[in-house]
């Protein structure tokens, strides 16, 4: 996830790819414990997520330390991805864009079949910054989503609305590949897009569970998710705008998605109800060096993963 300290400026001077379209359909769901879709999602292995953010950590240490938009950790990332997403079933597509003189990608997956007038969507960008690896931002969100995909190929799922699930590119320079991919649509396509859910920094050292109170039918499926698990959430409110359901927001589409904190600091009340340290930041290693995979709640990362699936199978089903 992407900050300043004003807040995030908008990328300027993308060059829009022409994609594919894509809808959500978001229904709502009962209030109380978790509801369950009509076919349930599996639960999503923490081992597998915390593998898939190994590798990361790995191809970052291999080159320079990090994964960022135009360096080699960051293709290499977009590779490992894709390969586990191609001998899952999926047809991928790789975005290119041209952004602060270095060519980005990101990484489109559809699993087969479904109404394809009705697609259900999962994204997180997969870049970091140059100061580190970004195994909070965003290893947690890019692992989560891909495992939730890996789990749609193992349970033979079939959904009834098409399954898309997207990794984005340079993010941390302004959501310029998310951007892209929105900018590309014409206006007819845009409008068949009822949805985008966004997955950024899930499994913060010192979590909040937070929920983007953007779209109401989105976040009452995560809200209600986390209900069944006696786990209060709050309203997003540090990352607002400041990631890859910005584009899709701006151009009317509704948005919701999670996530577990940044550089904010936990006060006393939301300590009182997660747990963790109050008086210090959700993730004291936002945008630094030691963002590796020491620097992940596993507690955090796993719920989030079972929630990510948790829509994902809801809103498809």
């Amino acid at each position: 996830m992407k900050f300043s300290v004003s807040g995030r400026t908008a990328a300027t001077g993308v060059v829009a790819a022409a994609v594919s379209t894509v809808m959500l359909l978001t229904t709502g769901s009962t209030a109380g414990a978790a509801p369950a879709p009509a076919v349930a999602a599996p639960d999503i292995p923490v081992a597998n997520v915390k593998a898939h953010l190994a590798r990361l950590q790995s191809i970052a240490t291999a080159n320079g330390g990090n994964r960022a938009h135009g360096r080699a950790g960051y293709r290499a990332s977009l590779d490992y991805v894709k390969g586990k997403l191609d001998a899952a079933g999926f047809t991928t597509t790789v975005q290119s864009f041209r952004s602060s003189g270095s060519t980005g990608y990101n990484l489109i997956a559809d699993w087969p079949g479904g109404d394809t007038d009705q697609v259900v969507m999962a994204g997180s960008h997969l870049d970091s910054v140059g100061a580190g690896p970004g195994i909070n931002d965003n290893g947690s969100g890019s692992a989560a989503v891909l495992e939730t995909a890996l789990a749609v190929s193992r349970a033979g799922y079939k959904p009834a609305r098409h399954l898309r699930f997207a990794w984005w590119g340079a993010e941390e320079l302004g959501m310029v590949g998310s951007r892209t991919y929105v900018n590309g649509l014409s206006g007819a396509n845009r409008s068949k897009i009822s949805g985008y859910l966004n997955f950024d920094m899930i499994a913060s050292p010192n979590p909040g569970y937070f929920v983007y109170d953007d779209d109401p039918a989105i976040e009452k499926t995560f809200k209600d998710y986390f209900t069944g698990l006696n786990i209060a959430t709050e309203p997003e409110t540090e990352g607002d705008g400041r990631s890859d359901h910005a584009p899709f927001k701006n151009a009317g589409i509704p948005v919701g998605g999670l996530f577990s904190g940044a550089d904010y600091i936990k006060t006393a009340a939301q300590a009182g109800k997660w747990g963790g340290t109050s008086g210090k930041a959700f993730d004291p290693c936002y945008h630094r060096s030691c963002d590796t995979s020491s620097n992940i709640d596993d507690t955090a990362l796993d719920r989030n993963s079972d929630a990510v699936a948790h829509a994902v199978w809801e809103l498809s089903s």
